[in-house]
């Protein structure tokens, strides 16, 4: 059963982040009849640290919590934030003894640096996808996940997708009417649905840089409601197929399928987020033919749902 939790915090320090684990773990709502923990904030020597926003934030240990916690956790920092010697040994300690081990966003790095990722599928913000894995090349990355455990290690993506790991693990220590009923007192969701890719942003794209092709890409994004073929589009381009086939995925790296299915779904994100209309008319509008359709390629390469997706950003569709 979780009882104790220490943070650990270094100079760069996320506030937000650091205010999530404090808002579920560090908050007393035992009056409540909600469980109640130990927690304390920890940096090497107790000293104070530098926030990425710029204040002091003064902990309230050293590392000696670090050695004894169930949970051990590590909010954002700066990506380049170095961690002494002493943190690295006392999170690998805390491994080796059974602790869960915990990030929230570019905490993930602290880990990795601490060689907790090795072999371990694991997740950070999008953005930061692609960098956590150049840094640490044995790790399995999951670009697509709000967050992502691994026996006692768990890992989330940013800010909001921390309260959702932290949900996960009440829910899986202390049961689901218990994570619910902390979720109403938080006044968020239990549960979130989908994953990070409903986030991130993905405007409409223009033609990428494509020297022989981009006359064609650039005909293509306007008429993405049309059923167009391989053939036809090869030859508006005046070549044969085969050719057409190599040379879109030389210059696009894919195949125009899957292109194709790429760019509607950024239309249809975008009709969705913007417009009142039906989902059978995004679909249509996009080119998938009907909402079937649309729901088996959004679903599969966005994490969501159409509606589900809506109702996400539902405050920036027009109510009349």
């Amino acid at each position: 059963m979780l009882h104790s939790v220490a943070v650990l915090v270094l100079d760069g320090v996320a506030p937000f982040e650091l205010g999530v684990l404090a808002e579920v773990f560090g908050t007393d709502r035992t009056a409540d009849g909600l469980p109640g923990y130990r927690f304390d904030v920890c940096s090497p020597q107790g000293v104070a640290v530098r926030t990425s926003a710029g204040f002091q934030l003064v902990p309230n240990a050293d590392l000696a919590p670090v050695e004894e916690a169930d949970l051990v956790a590590v909010p954002a920092h700066h990506g380049d934030t170095a961690a002494p010697r002493a943190v690295h040994d006392a999170l690998r300690r805390a491994a080796e003894r059974g602790a869960y081990l915990f990030s929230v966003c570019t905490g993930a790095y602290l880990l990795g640096e601490a060689g907790l990722l090795d072999g371990r599928e694991c997740t950070t913000h999008w953005r930061h996808v692609d960098e956590l894995q150049r840094r640490h090349p044995s790790a399995r990355v999951r670009c697509n996940s709000l967050y992502v455990q691994d026996g006692r290690l768990i890992t989330s993506a940013g800010t909001a997708a921390g309260i959702d790991a932290c949900l996960h693990l009440v829910r899986q220590e202390h049961g689901s009417a218990t994570a619910t009923r902390l979720a109403r007192r938080m006044v968020v969701p239990p549960h979130r649905d989908g994953g990070q890719s409903q986030y991130v942003e993905a405007p409409i794209a223009k033609a990428p840089e494509a020297p022989t092709l981009e006359p064609v890409l650039e005909w293509l994004i306007g008429r993405l409601d049309q059923q167009l073929t391989v053939d036809e589009l090869a030859a508006r381009a005046g070549m044969a197929p085969r050719t057409f086939a190599r040379r879109f995925r030389a210059e696009t790296g894919t195949t125009p399928h899957d292109w194709l299915t790429n760019q509607r779904i950024l239309l249809a994100r975008r009709l969705l987020e913007e417009t009142g209309l039906t989902v059978d008319e995004v679909a249509d509008r996009a080119g998938f033919g009907n909402a079937a359709a649309l729901r088996h390629h959004f679903t599969r390469r966005v994490g969501a749902t159409p509606n589900a997706y809506r109702v996400t950003f539902r405050d920036r569709v027009p109510t009349g």
